[in-house]
């Protein structure tokens, strides 16, 4: 449980960020559809595999596929809109020994720079900030641009334990591994 907060926070900074980077030559700054788009995250719990999403999240993104090197994004997760579709692990997260929302309510993304990997493929370079701990992140991802809608796709690996998240009984990782997934879908639309 503890491992997909820590990967599902990520995975929204990450889908934020990968959306900034959208191709769109004739533009700069671009607005994420969250009705088409998603942050995922998936951990393992007791030897099972699971996915979960958050459901809201606001991003500012600015890209300039000529300078990818001078684009920005920042992106902000609201960490109680976390959701798996299992009851008890849904009423966890939000808690003390989780994403503990009450003090730290979102999770922050700052993208402070992209790099072109060659073809579609890109990094953001940035900060991710959870649960009171800012670490240094790269996330991959894919772009691809059609008639000024931009579709990114990205993947992150993170430890949740390496930003407090599960405490207590969860501090170790016998029940819920501290290896975490952040998958990334967004589509977005130069803005006007």
């Amino acid at each position: 449980m503890i491992g997909f907060f820590a990967k599902a926070a990520r995975i929204l900074a990450v889908a934020t960020l990968g959306v900034v980077v959208s191709n769109a030559a004739e533009a700069s700054s671009w607005k994420v559809d969250p009705a088409r788009s998603q942050i995922g995250f998936s951990g393992t719990q007791t030897g099972e595999r699971f996915q979960g999403k958050f459901g809201r999240y606001q991003a500012t993104i600015d890209f300039d596929p000529a300078a990818p090197e001078g684009g920005h994004a920042v992106i902000a997760i609201e960490l109680g809109s976390a959701t798996t579709g299992d009851k008890q692990r849904d009423q966890a997260l939000p808690g003390e020994d989780w994403f503990d929302v009450s003090r730290f309510p979102t999770a922050t993304f700052e993208a402070k720079r992209f790099v072109a990997k060659g073809g579609n493929a890109y990094e953001a370079q940035g900060t991710l900030s959870l649960r009171g701990v800012s670490r240094d992140l790269v996330l991959p991802f894919t772009l691809d641009t059609k008639d000024g809608v931009a579709h990114a796709k990205g993947h992150v690996d993170l430890l949740r334990n390496a930003y407090g998240v599960g405490q207590n009984a969860w501090s170790s990782d016998a029940y819920v591994a501290f290896a975490v997934g952040v998958d990334i879908d967004l589509i977005a639309t130069a803005a006007p």
